[in-house]
């Protein structure tokens, strides 16, 4: 089978050929039909002192199953959050980390949906969202993003949503997702004070963010990106920063990830929620993928089709 590796920190993403992996108690075996591709994973060839597998969102039928596993069988079709080598034409997915496709769905979708929906979907139940509030999102055309911008409207009731954005060409895109205004990371001023900010970017964007929060206002922090903020910016106001990671929900809270990932799919079939793909790429381009991603220029998910 086909597999995308990388040999040095920053080396080229190259095809190798390697056998089909057995499945090891616990896990499947999938035959991938798309694979999402994501930020921290393209940091982690830049940035990790080793290379490291690339994995993450991955979709595809069942054609093997490991001992012990109950909720699959061969036939099935899966979404998941893979660890280990993901970009490739078969990969291992663990049982826990599983969820079923509806037939209704395609992979593409589900890897669109599922894991940047669960982010999307966690982020905003932190910050305790009120009916008739007003909503900022960060990175509003990101893979990520373009879906908080959605939830924020229909799952958390908000009566104003402001998408920001790096680019005034992705002004248009935010629009199309039921923004009411859009800003610029470097506009002066990001407009009228919002309730909560869902913010996915970090960094340099955390001081404006929490300068654009009403007295009392939430910030919502989920992203790799760091960022410093000053202890007198919080006390001013009375606003409060909260931290989000997904991988402590997965973990540590099944029955809401469960849950959460029921709401998902409930919110697509009623065509509440829709996923969009920036475009499908082919393993062998998996570097343009990346590329997509690292410079910010695209527009919803960026998927892998082996």
């Amino acid at each position: 089978m086909r597999r995308v590796r990388y040999e040095s920190t920053g080396g080229p993403l190259f095809l190798e050929e390697v056998p089909v992996p057995e499945p090891a108690p616990g896990e499947l075996l999938l035959r991938c039909e798309a694979i999402g591709v994501t930020l921290p994973v393209v940091r982690k060839v830049t940035e990790a002192a080793e290379p490291v597998p690339l994995g993450g969102e991955i979709a595809g039928e069942v054609v093997a199953v490991g001992a012990g596993v109950t909720r699959f069988q061969v036939g099935n079709r899966v979404t998941g959050l893979c660890f280990g080598h993901g970009y490739a034409d078969f990969a291992l997915l663990d049982e826990a980390m599983a969820s079923p496709v509806p037939d209704t769905a395609s992979a593409v979708d589900a890897v669109a949906l599922v894991r940047s929906g669960m982010v999307a979907l966690g982020a905003l139940t932190a910050a305790r969202p009120e009916r008739g509030e007003a909503a900022l999102v960060t990175a509003a055309a990101s893979g990520v993003g373009h879906l908080t911008v959605q939830l924020a409207r229909v799952r958390g009731g908000a009566d104003r949503v402001v998408a920001a954005v790096s680019d005034p060409a992705k002004a248009d895109f935010a629009r199309s997702l039921d923004a009411d205004d859009v800003i610029l990371y470097t506009d002066d001023s990001w407009g009228d004070p919002v309730d909560y900010v869902l913010d996915a970017v970090g960094g340099h964007l955390l001081t404006p963010a929490l300068a654009s929060l009403t007295p009392g206002g939430r910030l919502v922090a989920y992203s790799s990106g760091g960022g410093t903020i000053q202890a007198y910016d919080l006390l001013v106001g009375a606003k409060s920063v909260i931290g989000f990671q997904m991988a402590r929900i997965a973990r540590g809270e099944p029955e809401v990830y469960e849950r959460w990932r029921q709401e998902l799919w409930h919110l697509y079939a009623e065509g509440a929620l829709k996923p969009v793909v920036h475009g499908e790429f082919t393993l062998a381009d998996a570097a343009r993928a990346h590329e997509a991603i690292a410079s910010r220029s695209n527009l919803g998910k960026v998927v892998l089709r082996p």
